[in-house]
């Protein structure tokens, strides 16, 4: 088991290799809160927003994003109510990210006055707060080309796919000829603000419930309904039957409204 992780971490940096220096790593965590701790939690979230910009200032992350989940078909009947992003440069930060002694270290940085052990407690005693039911370790394969800058307020979907079994590679292949160049349309008319193309970075069987993710970034509700509305006229029949082509390698497993809450940069 050891060998096959090693192997895989090699892999993995193979893979950032060949797409460059920009390339991402990410981890999405799906949260369920009890109604009676709601309040605290949100407390802490402005807590851990504080330590995950100390994280960013010591390079051990990216980024770090906080959303607040509003509507979407459950994961095995879940009702999640938030979702953190976390973002990484390589796939060792990406799997040593939940490392608690890090986390101490940097809550203490961000908040000199408690000690290592109240910022412990700290940390430790928000895990009695939530249920995290789900957490995805994923490899960014493609991505939309623009600046756009994620700030509270904005919108996005999260929707989590499963490639058909023998069909793996023709769906990535479709998400990125077909619709990266869809949604590329889109932002030049004002209808997205970002897209980008997810695949699970740990390896997986057949009996995974979802091996990728899109995450459609809206600027707000505008937008949002007008990009639903938007059908491509200058399609033609041949791009038309590749999409459709491309839809039947992917099965749609669930989607999530979601909408910034916090975010790290």
């Amino acid at each position: 088991m050891k060998k096959q992780l090693i192997i895989w971490i090699i892999s993995l940096f193979a893979v950032a290799n060949v797409y460059g220096q920009d390339e991402q790593f990410l981890v999405l965590e799906f949260i369920k809160v009890e109604p009676n701790k709601v309040l605290d939690y949100l407390e802490y979230k402005e807590f851990l927003t504080k330590v995950y910009e100390q994280e960013k200032e010591d390079g051990h992350i990216k980024g770090w994003d906080f959303w607040s989940l509003q509507s979407g078909s459950d994961l095995e009947g879940e009702n999640f109510q938030y979702l953190t992003v976390t973002y990484y440069d390589d796939p060792v930060s990406m799997m040593n990210g939940n490392n608690l002694d890090q986390l101490v270290n940097s809550a203490v940085q961000a908040f000199p006055e408690l000690s290592a052990e109240q910022a412990k407690n700290k940390i430790t005693s928000s895990l009695e707060m939530r249920d995290l039911a789900v957490r995805s370790y994923m490899i960014e394969v493609a991505r939309t080309d623009d600046n756009f800058q994620y700030k509270p307020g904005i919108l996005a979907t999260f929707d989590l796919m499963k490639a058909v079994e023998g069909k793996f590679q023709d769906y990535e292949t479709a998400e990125q000829e077909i619709f990266l160049p869809l949604h590329q349309k889109k932002i030049t008319n004002d209808l997205m603000e970002d897209w980008r193309f997810l695949r699970t970075a740990l390896p997986t069987g057949s009996e995974a419930k979802s091996t990728h993710l899109t995450m459609n970034i809206y600027k707000d509700y505008i937008q949002f309904f007008n990009s639903m509305e938007y059908e491509d006229m200058e399609m033609t029949d041949k791009e038309e039957e590749a999409m459709i082509e491309g839809l039947k390698s992917r099965d749609q497993k669930w989607v999530y409204l979601a909408t910034l809450d916090s975010v790290v940069r």
